[in-house]
């Protein structure tokens, strides 16, 4: 009775678990429009610098590095400190590199520098994730951590409002230059916005667990040795990663490759950021009723389908005919309107996945959501830090701009077969004895259950030893 009453008490929501995931959620979503700017901000900046593709994507990267490199030790903080006070003082920190973005731009290598420390941004999510799962019974914990992961909607914010606030405030700023203008002021207006949602937070939020008060530093980082975890992490480099450089790139892409404006690339990459982050939610649910594995399947399925297609190069098929004539057949190209449609698919696939991925951790690693969930998390985003630079490297490689998407391909079909080689081996460790049987596994069920009965076995060994006769 007494183990019953305690079970009840685990699968019960706490009250103040809806604030945590409100405030958690809005202040996520806020840093990740921080984090990933560099997407837009990147054309204007291009433009006043006179920069290379391959400079440009240093600057995307170097703002998804610092997101990725202090994950762990920032979600460990959160169980340790508790995930209120970090949220608070990592909000606090990214403002200062932000308003100096504004301020003091004035050469690509101060760019560079801003952007890197404006990145550290990034890291919220790993605090969040140890947050907000402390907070949530484990039945609801696919569900909320879902809800939480939507923020990823944030890197939709500057694709909406940033093109429109460049044009509006002019380039010499405003009230004589104390505010900054042009792409300046997108950087100045998350500074004020981050020191507001601070505020907001230590008000609203109620007072924070601290799961790993009383735990070493040593024990915390135990589970990370597992080959399992790093798994999880490949995983995330597909769902996560992928996405924000996808996020980041998408621009860039449509206005080089399909001579869309800067304003009109912005809106259709949010076509992709949208359900890369609003169906994290359904991963969750999914995840929760039918297993993340299954969904985890789906989601490897659509992505190598999409990116299948997306990679193939444009042209056609010339056949030389004996009379010195030729003719083209097999023209192959994707228009504006099917990559847009493909990259949705993508997105798609992506938000359900990543919610997928973060499923596992508490399923395993229950008393270690901030550790692993933090490793997991800096491995998915050095994903997103070292793949714009790759779409850079290969595009100039191949002159081909779908090389992007042949990257990404390479990159999923690597997580897949690792997930399934990890499945195949799980199911044969479950059930020896059909670990070499591929011939009838699809016989009807009496027949094999003929095939093993002892008395059965006895009768045909019998009949082999007679020849067959009675």
């Amino acid at each position: 009775m007494l183990n019953t009453t305690a079970g009840d008490q685990r699968d019960r929501l706490e009250a103040g678990a809806g604030r945590v995931l409100v405030i958690s959620t809005v202040a996520f979503t806020l840093m990740f429009a921080v984090w990933l700017m560099f997407g837009v901000l990147g054309i204007p900046i291009r433009e006043e610098f006179n920069l290379t593709d391959v400079q440009l994507s240093w600057i995307i990267a170097v703002a998804v590095l610092n997101g990725s490199i202090w994950r762990l030790p920032a979600g460990m903080a959160a169980d340790r400190w508790g995930g209120k006070g970090v949220f608070i003082a990592m909000l606090l920190f990214t403002a200062i590199p932000a308003l100096l973005l504004g301020y003091f731009s004035s050469s690509y290598l101060l760019i560079l520098f801003y952007a890197f420390l404006v990145g550290f941004a990034g890291n919220s999510f790993s605090t969040g994730i140890a947050w907000v799962s402390v907070w949530y019974p484990r039945r609801l914990q696919g569900t909320a951590l879902g809800v939480f992961g939507a923020g990823n909607v944030g890197a939709s914010a500057t694709k909406f409002i940033g093109p429109a606030l460049i044009a509006a405030v002019p380039a010499a700023g405003l009230l004589g230059g104390l505010i900054p203008g042009g792409w300046r002021f997108v950087p100045f207006l998350y500074a004020i916005l981050l020191v507001i949602m601070a505020i907001i937070t230590w008000m609203v939020a109620p007072s924070d667990k601290r799961p790993g008060a009383d735990r070493s530093v040593r024990s915390m980082l135990q589970p990370l040795k597992r080959i399992r975890v790093w798994r999880f992490g490949l995983y995330y480099v597909v769902t996560f990663g992928a996405y924000v450089a996808l996020a980041a790139w998408l621009p860039k892409y449509y206005v080089d490759v399909y001579g869309v404006p800067l304003a009109g690339a912005a809106l259709l990459t949010a076509l992709f950021i949208f359900p890369a982050s609003l169906l994290r939610p359904v991963g969750g649910y999914f995840s929760d009723r039918i297993g993340a594995r299954k969904v985890m399947y789906t989601t490897f399925a659509v992505m190598l389908i999409c990116t299948g297609i997306l990679m193939m190069p444009y042209g056609y098929v010339v056949v030389q005919h004996s009379d010195g004539t030729t003719s083209d057949i097999l023209p192959w190209q994707v228009g504006v309107a099917l990559f847009t449609v493909l990259v949705f698919l993508i997105g798609c696939a992506m938000g359900i996945g990543k919610a997928a991925v973060y499923k596992h951790i508490p399923e395993y690693f229950p008393h270690d959501v901030g550790a692993v969930g933090g490793l997991v998390g800096s491995l998915g985003a050095l994903g997103g830090f070292f793949l714009p630079p790759l779409f850079a490297y290969a595009t100039a490689l191949t002159g081909a701009p779908q090389a992007t998407f042949g990257v990404l391909f390479l990159v999923t079909l690597l997580a897949a077969l690792w997930m399934h080689i990890t499945v195949v081996r799980i199911l044969h460790r479950a059930s020896p004895e059909l670990a070499n049987r591929f011939e009838h596994l699809d016989a009807d069920p009496t027949d094999q259950a003929e095939a093993t009965d002892p008395s059965t076995k006895a009768t045909q060994q019998a009949t082999a030893t007679t020849g067959g006769r009675p």
